[in-house]
């Protein structure tokens, strides 16, 4: 990571602050003014029509003197801080609360025209040039006997309102720049929480990229950042460990291919150079022989152990019963049992048992299973096959009474060419793949395969099928 992720937060940070400023210098300064102006209009519009409708109306009525009209409005114009005027529609001033009452000089309102507001009741400029400054102008029309005999025009200077829009917006301003500096906060939770941890998780993918999976790193986060940091760790270890056992894999395969092949060709130079006499070569190619179908038996084993990981265990499952494959797996050691005097007793639950499985995988398993208890039987025992029917599951247990395996070795067993120290005298032709092909096939069955044994006492093996009903008796 270059950076990229952390400049481009920081630059939105600060394109968020630089558009909140023209937003407020813009939008918000002239929305803060149109408002003021409206506010402003408002009142001036309400006191121009008091006037309008009493001390005007009384004027044109010639119930009130001018005298007492612009005391009034002169007040007024103190009150409002702002200059009343009663114009005639012709555009004479009448009365202005600003000037002293002079009705020998009137003052008349060049190209005056009431129609100036439009459709409002203020306008907003110089009056007609009558002030050197912007003015807001609200007009409040006098009528009398229906008719209008002028207006009361109320001004105030512009100059004020924008004053108080600067004043509003300097609090805008103010209160944006401390936004902007609590949003920091923001930043710095973001920089703390997020972005030092990408970066941790960023060099250690970097680490294992290039094959370091043994690289550690630390989060200390229970969130959704935490979660994927363990996550890779736990990927890394994985791999780690499976970059473990490939070494193991290959370092197994070379010593289990090396033996059988060093034997043979030792024993084919001895025949070739006549070390070995022609008498004994019949003798010898039998040994041969014998090695060349441990390397079958090994290679076929690797192959299917390989197809059952690659293509995810394809299974064939039907309803069967299991109890005469039970049956002809056990007829099929029938000669390596009468060899070594061991006798396998069955004990099966019911005269059928149907299961859901694949038939063809299943007696594979069993066949793994009691050609192991044959191998680490002692002479004149017995081998125990059972099945227990449990809720809507067939417990099928293989039981010897053999060497058993250490305590330390039982988690073990499962491993890829894994053999115990107990078992290698016993086990010269084994492959040591037996037991992890049982272990994928009943596993992608989704059921599970257990062991229990006792050094020098035996060992027993249970793994469980699914149960299914007696419809096929019929």
């Amino acid at each position: 990571m270059k950076r990229t992720l952390y400049l481009k937060f920081v630059l939105a940070y600060l394109i968020f602050g630089f558009f909140g400023f023209i937003v407020v210098a813009t939008f918000t300064s002239s929305m803060t003014l149109e408002h003021l102006k409206r506010e402003r209009a408002d009142a001036l519009y309400r006191e121009a029509m008091l006037v309008s409708n009493s001390y005007a109306a009384d004027l044109y009525n010639s119930e009130i003197t001018l005298e007492s009209v612009w005391r009034q409005i002169e007040a007024i114009d103190t009150f409002l801080d702002a200059s009343v005027w009663i114009v005639n529609p012709s555009g004479l001033i009448v009365l202005n609360s600003s000037e002293s009452l002079d009705i020998e000089n009137p003052v008349t309102i060049p190209n005056f025209n009431p129609t100036i507001t439009g459709n409002s009741f203020y306008t907003v400029g110089n009056f007609f040039g009558m002030f050197d400054e912007e003015m807001i102008s609200a007009f409040a029309p006098i009528t009398a006997q229906y008719k209008v005999k002028g207006y009361v025009v109320i001004h105030a200077s512009m100059a004020e309102l924008e004053a108080s829009c600067n004043n509003l917006l300097n609090i805008s301003y103010l209160t944006l720049v401390i936004l902007f500096l609590l949003s920091l906060i923001i930043l710095l939770f973001f920089t703390e929480l997020v972005y030092f941890p990408l970066r941790k998780i960023t060099h250690a993918t970097e680490q294992y990229a290039i094959g370091n999976f043994r690289y550690e790193f630390q989060v200390d986060s229970e969130d959704e950042i935490g979660y994927l940091a363990a996550s890779l760790q736990y990927m890394a270890s994985e791999v780690a460990k499976s970059e473990d056992n490939q070494k193991q894999l290959v370092a197994n395969i070379s010593h289990d291919f090396r033996s059988p092949l060093t034997s043979m060709r030792g024993y084919l130079e001895a025949m070739q150079d006549g070390t070995i006499p022609q008498e004994l070569h019949s003798k010898y190619i039998g040994v041969v022989l014998n090695e060349t179908d441990r390397l079958t038996k090994l290679t076929n084993s690797l192959l299917t152990l390989n197809n059952l990981n690659t293509k995810g265990m394809i299974l064939d499952r039907t309803d069967f019963d299991i109890n005469p494959i039970i049956k002809n797996t056990a007829a099929s050691f029938e000669g390596t049992c009468r060899n070594k005097l061991i006798t396998i007793e069955l004990v099966l639950t019911g005269e059928k048992m149907f299961v859901n499985a694949d038939v063809v995988k299943i007696q594979q398993v069993l066949y793994n299973l009691v050609d192991n208890a044959i191998k680490f039987s002692h002479k004149n025992s017995s081998i125990k096959i059972e099945t227990i029917e449990k809720s809507n599951k067939l417990l099928v247990s293989v039981k010897d009474n053999g060497i058993g395996i250490p305590k330390d070795s039982i988690k073990l067993i499962w491993d890829r060419f894994y053999k115990t120290d107990l078992s290698r005298g016993k086990d010269k032709k084994g492959t040591g793949l037996g037991l992890s092909i049982t272990k994928e096939i009943i596993h992608s069955h989704n059921e599970n395969i257990n062991v229990v044994s006792t050094e020098g006492v035996g060992t027993e093996f249970i793994f469980t099928l699914e149960k299914t009903s007696d419809k096929l008796k019929a």
